[in-house]
Formats: C-alpha cells, sequence, structure tokens
C-alpha cells in the first residue's frame, strides 16, 4: 500500500544539499563582509590619516598668514585713507573759518586783499619807545630795503615789526610810526592798544592779522631784543614741515607767582592749585613758533581765548587740551656770547640767543652786534637754506 505523503527525498541527496548550501555561505560571506583589520593595520591606517590632516593644516596655514597679510594691509590702507580724509575736511573747515575771520578783522590795507603763500611770517614784537632796538635789528639779522622784499619772493619768509596804536588816535606816537614805516616799510600795524600788560591780547591780534595777510606754514613771535639767524629758523622749522600742529620753543614750568607788587606776578594763582605751584609747559615768551593749523585756531577762537598776566602762559594754556606737539627746542634760547660762540664753532648755530637774566639781550642796542658778530651764521646762510 502506497504511503498518502509528498515524494520523500533520498537520503543520498541529503549530503550533497548539505556541502551545496555550506559552499554557497561561504561565497555570500566573502562578498558581503571583510574581515576585521589587524592592530598593526590600524595604526597604519591612523598614521595615514594624521599625515594627511596634518597635510591639508600645512596648505592652510600657508595660505592664511598670506590672507590676514593682505587683510591687515586692506585695512592699514582703509585707516590710512580715512585719517587722510579727516585731515582735509579739517584743513577745508579752518581754512574756511579763518577767511570769515579775515573778513570780520577788514581788508583796511591794500595787502589784505589776497593772502600770499608764504613758507614763514616773523613778527618782531616792538613798543613806540623802542626805535633804537629796531634800529639795532636792522642793522643785524633783519634784510632791509630790496633783500627784505627778495627774501619774501624767493624764500617766502616775512619779517615785520609788530605794533598796535596809541590810545589817542593819530597821536605823536603814531604818527613817528608812520613816518618811520614809510622810510623802512617793515612794520605790520595791528588793531590793538600798545601797553605792557596787553601783550597777551597783542599775540592774539598779531596771529589772526597775519593769517588773515599770509597763507603761510609757520608763524612766529620774537621780542625786538633777542638775536635771530634766520637760516638756521628755516632749516628746523622746514625738518617739522609735515607735521599739522605743532608748537615749538624753549619749554618751561615756572612758578605761579602769587606775591603782588612783584613782576610777572598772576593775579589767578588760585586756578592754578596751591601756592608754590608751577605753570604748565610752555615756550618762553622771547621766541615761539606755531604751525598754520595752530595760529588759524588762535584766528578763529580769539574772542574767547583766555588772557592771563603773561604772554607766554597765555599761549600755551591754548593749546593745552589741543593734539598739539610741544617740541623743545634747545636752540632756540642760547646764551649770548661765550655760549652761542662756542656753539657756533662747534657746527652748531643757535636759532636765537639772549640773557635769560634780562629776557632779553642785556642793553641790546650796545650789545647785538657783538652777539651778531660773534654768533651770527653769516648774510649768506638764510638763502642757502633748505625749505
Amino acid at each position: 500500500m502506497k504511503s498518502r505523503g509528498g515524494s520523500r527525498i533520498s537520503a543520498k541527496w541529503i549530503p550533497i544539499f548539505c556541502v551545496s548550501f555550506f559552499l554557497l555561505g561561504i561565497l555570500f560571506s566573502d562578498r558581503m563582509w571583510s574581515p576585521p583589520e589587524s592592530s598593526g593595520q590600524l595604526v597604519s591606517r591612523a598614521r595615514r590619516e594624521q599625515e594627511m590632516r596634518m597635510l591639508s593644516e600645512d596648505c592652510e596655514s600657508k595660505k592664511k598668514p598670506a590672507d590676514d597679510k593682505d587683510v591687515m594691509q586692506q585695512v592699514h590702507k582703509t585707516h590710512e585713507a580715512i585719517q587722510s580724509l579727516d585731515k582735509s575736511i579739517e584743513s577745508l573747515h579752518m581754512e574756511l573759518a579763518a577767511s570769515r575771520s579775515s573778513v570780520e578783522l577788514g581788508s583796511g590795507s591794500g595787502d589784505q586783499k589776497a593772502t600770499k603763500k608764504m613758507f614763514m611770517v616773523i613778527g618782531i614784537n616792538t613798543a613806540f619807545s623802542s626805535r633804537k632796538r629796531r634800529d639795532s635789528v636792522r642793522e643785524t639779522w633783519m634784510p632791509q630795503g630790496e633783500k627784505l622784499l627778495q627774501l619774501e619772493r624767493e624764500k617766502g619768509i616775512v619779517v615785520r615789526f609788530m605794533i598796535g596804536h596809541s590810545a589817542t588816535s593819530n597821536s605823536i606816537l603814531d604818527r613817528a610810526i608812520d613816518s618811520e614805516d614809510a622810510q623802512h616799510k617793515d612794520f605790520l600795524r595791528l588793531e590793538h592798544v600798545e601797553g605792557y600788560h596787553e601783550l597777551s591780547a597783542k599775540t592774539k591780534i598779531f596771529f589772526s592779522t597775519a593769517v588773515a595777510m599770509w597763507d603761510a606754514d609757520y608763524y612766529i613771535k620774537v621780542d625786538d631784543d633777542v638775536h635771530v639767524n634766520l637760516g638756521m629758523l628755516a632749516t628746523t622749522l622746514a625738518r617739522h614741515r609735515s607735521k599739522p600742529r605743532v608748537y615749538i620753543g624753549c619749554m618751561k614750568s615756572g612758578p605761579v607767582l602769587s606775591q603782588k607788587n612783584v613782576k610777572y606776578h598772576e593775579p589767578e594763582y588760585w586756578k592754578f592749585g596751591e601756592e608754590g605751584n608751577k605753570y604748565f609747559r610752555h615756550a618762553t615768551g622771547q621766541i615761539y613758533a606755531i604751525s598754520k593749523d595752530l595760529a588759524t585756531y588762535i584766528s578763529i577762537n580769539q574772542p574767547i581765548l583766555h588772557k592771563y598776566a603773561n604772554e607766554d602762559v597765555s599761549l600755551g594754556s591754548w593749546f593745552i587740551g589741543l593734539e598739539v606737539e610741544h617740541i623743545d627746542d634747545r636752540n632756540m634760547c642760547c646764551g649770548t656770547p661765550p655760549d652761542c660762540e662756542w656753539k657756533a664753532q662747534a657746527g652748531n648755530v643757535c636759532i636765537a640767543s639772549f640773557d635769560w637774566s634780562c629776557s632779553g639781550i642785556c642793553k641790546s642796542v650796545e650789545k647785538i652786534k657783538d652777539v651778531h658778530r660773534r654768533c651770527g651764521e653769516g648774510d649768506g646762510a638764510v638763502w642757502d637754506a633748505l625749505i
């Protein structure tokens, strides 16, 4: 009798099927799964990856400094361009304000019709009673006549005695100056009432008037009892020409004198702190130079600039809160012979010479010729000066 189940597999096929499936499994496993790497292979692979990262970082580091350098250069150029633009705008504001100021000052003289480009304008402070001093200056370091005009045309150097007028209109003092000016043509007349205690006001008016008349790089104030070597002065100032705001002179810081009835008494001594304090650093009043921007600043702000008892202190106070470079040049305050003579012999010619004890050359009318002979730079020095 036959069985009712399906056909059975013969026992002899079973081993054959087992071997076949085993071989298929090995083949499938080889294609779908790789055997794990040995520890040596793992280390080698990690080393290769690390080397690749180092090479990549090295390439990036070589590119980055160059990129950073380019960026920094661009930032620096942009910063310089902004500074240049700021200076240009500031200069335009100064020139506009100076033009307005010159209009307010008026154009009484024909010389004020148009500003003239110059290198430096020197104002020699003088008084009605100082005719002999003026003549001694004319006979020594100040050119005269055609040479004075030639100095302006060829070197851009203006030299004038600056003086105001007397309290009485058209007085004998004013007429004497008019006559002297007609003879020498070397005065700058200021809208100012003369007086020793009005030097701070006179200084403000000098700079304002000079800025309105001449467009110069520098404006200098000097007393009429000081010896000056014009060539050395011009050469020294030319070295600072690229600086926007400079204040050049022999810087000092003297005591604030609170006692009354003494020379150089400061009525506003209390503003400078406790008794015995000193003034802030400022240029001595015998001679100093300021750049165009500072002279223009004085011209613009003339009505509100405070005046102290001493003119040199007043000038220093006007600049104390500004971005100004104070240049202490001791060649602007040499002593009279033998001091300036020894320096000249050593090749270090002085810009200015005077006696500290007299705040100028003692008995300058008699002595300045000897100072000029022994300490002068020579008549040709100013013409050879590189400006």
